[in-house]
């Protein structure tokens, strides 16, 4: 029971670090589990197309129940997504969703892996979605993973055989996984990558399928009798928890996604059905046949005499009387010809010896960044917590590569403190390196073939403890980081960052100009140390003017901001362009935005940004001032109207009632506001007198899982939706207000637009609703729901599926113009 107790506790604990980012601390059930793993040679990759495509349950049951060495390989970052938890989408949205994969990998045991695919957004057909990734770079990212992870099996998540019948970026990962599988053993096959790794042959490639790929269970469970199963509802003790709680609580990481959700107990069978390489001696083993011990590799015999004799006498309450045997065969590990298998177990080894001993190794810095070729210090902590002879001979600064010798002998829980001044040189930002060069729609660049794959940038700074343990030579190396409190929230880590002298930012990233009136462009320059003095310029567009032509800033600390005022002079006509910010300091200059993202979820994520915003002239009349905005699933939509001059009030759900509407000239419910503000359903009823009483109300889109979005007449949603936005749009009233009135809508409205025209369109509703629009992608029918409108007493009842949360941030004038007249529907 005391074990159980202890276990429970070591998830909780892991739970709270992942909240709070502190470092790991085994429990001595961990480290056992840590053994079983260090003995077991064995290797799956699971593949899929997104965040959140992952089966945990399997990732789980591989990685826990097996001990295999585990790996997802997502070829996107969910770039193209929405946002449950805050405004981020696109690029950032993606650095959102690859620290929730990594959190999900630390709660379930796995590995993350990426491709340089863009999510371009939903699409229906692998042939498109092949074309814009570029299949070749894709396939070539696919082939690197296996030939660097190295699988003995490749599991993935959908049928490669059925095309057109799911997400296209589902089917193409499927279909990209079974060529890539013949190509990584290849010697002619992507040469290049030769240079740094090996060919690589994996044993077995399986689809994780299920019931729900055939639509018919009884068939299913008829054909399922030849498949692989796993009871991923196994339980283990060591935990406190079954497997499939353990992958609920993996996948409520993806929190942006709304994936927080229930644990789940109990038996439920997971089902692989082989589709080539070896056939399996034993259907209910995907590694039967291959070696997964020691004798594996050259040399491994003797090791796994030694481990296996931990593993089989593993004592829980005093693990450190191992440490004796664990250098042992740390030392014959680190002498293995097997490059491959060398580096994983001696990094997981060594894992263990430190936890094993309570070691405990810090390199914390005053701050949590600092600029290229500057100087920081560096605060260090070593405490031995065991009884065995421990000398710390040196720290090595691998970023300097400078050596500090220290020879002091560290004995039991005697802690050692001192500081050391580290120079950083000339070190790139360590910014996401995915978003170091301009993506196109569908690729991110990435020119260095060792990067390609990586979950995230290497941390820039590290610090070589070097030891000496029972006389056996020993390092252990530790990324620098900034540990620090607050009152309200104790503890807290931070990632260490290599960031600009100088960072500059917008306040506005679209700025909308309606006239031919100038306005006033606020620019924010952050710096990065101290006493910091250049210049500020912006670079504008032809046609457009600018005053005053530059500033000079002068900053005395670090982390200060100082606030510029530019008037921007708009052309007559209409125009679209860049204006871009430059600063010149200490004779270089600077052109990136700071952008920090800080959820509890995650660690801290520095990004940078070109800074830049979008420029339009638009020619737009509109009616009515006041708007109420209820927001949804965090967009920008209310920013964006301010632009236009409207007075947009963010309105709090549970202060709705029949007296604090009749104020406003029109209500917009933010995107999925049904789905995520639980208040509306309560709330519904005084949005309708509302729009009975004369007032106007826009729905913006919802998914269709269970919502009901309270319409006055009948509307029921679908998944109906148009992903190409250049799919033609026809008009299927032009003599409809909402296209007329205060601004004439025409074709050339939708052009320019982004990702998508709409999504989850109704796709039945009564007679009293007005269909505006006609669209639909390559190949499909006619999709007439994107845009609804229906009188409703003295009002107007808006519901759109178009995809205004993307265009207005996006500055397409269009969509400003089309969502202006829904504002003024009625006001004629």
């Amino acid at each position: 029971m005391k074990k159980k107790i202890l276990s429970i506790l070591a998830i909780l604990l892991i739970s709270i670090s992942v909240f709070a980012q502190k470092p790991q601390k085994l429990t001595s059930n961990q480290i056992y589990e840590k053994i079983q793993k260090l003995n077991f040679l064995g290797t799956a990759l699971y593949i899929a197309a997104h965040p959140d495509d992952e089966n945990t349950r399997l990732i789980a049951y591989l990685a826990n129940k097996v001990k295999a060495r585990t790996g997802y390989l997502s070829l996107t970052r969910g770039d193209g997504g929405q946002n449950l938890i805050g405004p981020e989408i696109r690029e950032l949205l993606g650095v959102i969703r690859t620290q929730e994969l990594l959190a999900a990998r630390n709660v379930d045991g796995g590995e993350q892996l990426f491709t340089r695919a863009n999510d371009f957004g939903y699409s229906k057909h692998p042939d498109e979605t092949l074309e814009i990734w570029n299949k070749e770079e894709v396939l070539s990212d696919v082939v690197w993973a296996i030939r660097t992870f190295k699988p003995d099996v490749i599991i993935n998540r959908f049928d490669h055989r059925t095309p057109g019948t799911t997400h296209g970026h589902h089917t193409s990962s499927a279909m990209l996984s079974v060529e890539a599988f013949d190509l990584a053993g290849d010697t002619l096959a992507y040469k290049n990558q030769l240079e740094y790794t090996k060919t690589w042959q994996p044993k077995r490639l399986f689809h994780n399928t299920s019931s729900w790929f055939y639509r018919d269970k009884a068939k299913f469970e008829e054909i399922a009798k030849e498949y692989t199963k796993f009871d991923i509802g196994v339980y283990y003790p060591l935990k406190g928890l079954s497997n499939n709680e353990l992958a609920s609580m993996a996948s409520s990481q993806h929190l942006c996604q709304g994936f927080g959700r229930l644990t789940t107990r109990g038996a439920q069978t997971e089902y692989a059905e082989f589709l080539k390489g070896e056939p399996l001696k034993d259907k209910n083993d995907i590694f039967s046949g291959i070696n997964t011990t020691w004798n594996r590799v050259k040399g491994g015999g003797e090791i796994g005499d030694i481990l296996y004799e931990i593993e089989k006498n593993f004592d829980f309450v005093h693990p450190e009387k191992h440490i004796k045997q664990l250098l042992e065969a740390y030392t014959l590990i680190i002498q293995l010809e097997d490059s491959h298998w060398r580096t994983i177990k001696e990094k997981q080894i060594k894992e263990i010896i430190q936890a094993s001993t309570g070691l405990y190794l810090e390199a914390s810095a005053e701050s949590s960044y600092a600029t290229p070729n500057s100087k920081i210090n560096v605060d260090m902590e070593v405490l031995n917590r065991s009884e065995s002879f421990m000398i710390l001979s040196s720290i090595t600064s691998t970023v300097d590569d400078k050596t500090y010798a220290k020879q002091l002998p560290i004995g039991n829980n005697k802690k050692f403190n001192f500081r050391e001044i580290i120079n950083l040189k000339d070190l790139a930002y360590s910014d996401p390196y995915w978003l170091k060069q301009d993506a196109t729609l569908g690729m991110y660049q990435v020119d260095e073939q060792v990067l390609i794959g990586n979950p995230e940038t290497k941390r820039p700074v590290q610090i070589d403890f070097n030891l000496i343990i029972d006389g056996i030579p020993i390092t252990f190396t530790k990324n620098v980081v900034r540990r620090f409190s607050e009152r309200d929230k104790g503890e807290i880590y931070q990632p260490f960052e290599i960031l600009p002298l100088v960072t500059t930012k917008l306040k506005d990233k679209v700025l909308i100009f309606d006239d031919e009136n100038h306005k006033q462009v606020s620019v924010t320059v952050k710096a990065g140390a101290n006493f910091i003095s250049g210049k500020l310029v912006l670079e504008i567009p032809e046609g457009w003017q600018i005053s005053p032509k530059q500033h000079i800033f002068n900053i005395e600390k670090k982390n200060d901001q100082e606030t510029f005022d530019f008037a921007v002079f708009p052309p007559k006509n209409e125009s679209v362009g860049k204006i871009k910010v430059k600063a010149t300091a200490n004779g270089k200059e600077f052109t990136k935005e700071l952008v920090e993202i800080n959820y509890n979820h995650i660690p801290k994520q520095s990004v940078l940004l070109n800074s830049e915003a979008k420029v339009v002239r638009l020619n737009i009349k509109k009616v009515g001032d006041n708007i109420g905005y209820i927001k949804g699933a965090g967009d920008v939509v209310p920013e964006n109207l301010r632009q236009i001059g409207y007075t947009v009030d963010e309105i709090n759900p549970t202060e709705i009632n029949d007296e604090n509407l009749h104020k406003y000239d029109a209500i917009v419910l933010g995107i999925r506001a049904y789905n995520v503000v639980k208040e509306l359903k309560f709330k519904q009823k005084f949005l309708l007198e509302y729009v009975e009483k004369g007032g106007n109300l826009i729905v913006q889109y919802n998914t269709n899982r269970g919502v009901n979005v309270g319409a006055p007449y009948t509307l029921k949603l679908s998944r109906d939706r148009v992903t190409d936005e250049f799919a033609e749009v026809r008009i299927l009233d032009e003599k409809h207000p909402v296209l007329n009135y205060p601004n004439k809508i025409t074709q050339d409205d939708f052009k320019g637009w982004v990702q998508e025209r709409g999504l989850y369109f109704p796709n039945s509703w009564s007679e009293e609703y007005t269909p505006i629009l006609s669209m639909n992608d390559k190949g499909e029918t006619a999709k007439e729901g994107s845009l609804l409108i229906a009188k409703y007493g003295k009002g107007n009842y808006i519901y759109t599926g178009i995809s205004f949360f993307r265009e207005l941030p996006a500055g397409v004038s269009g969509a400003y113009k089309l969502f202006a007249n829904m504002l003024s529907v009625g006001k004629k």
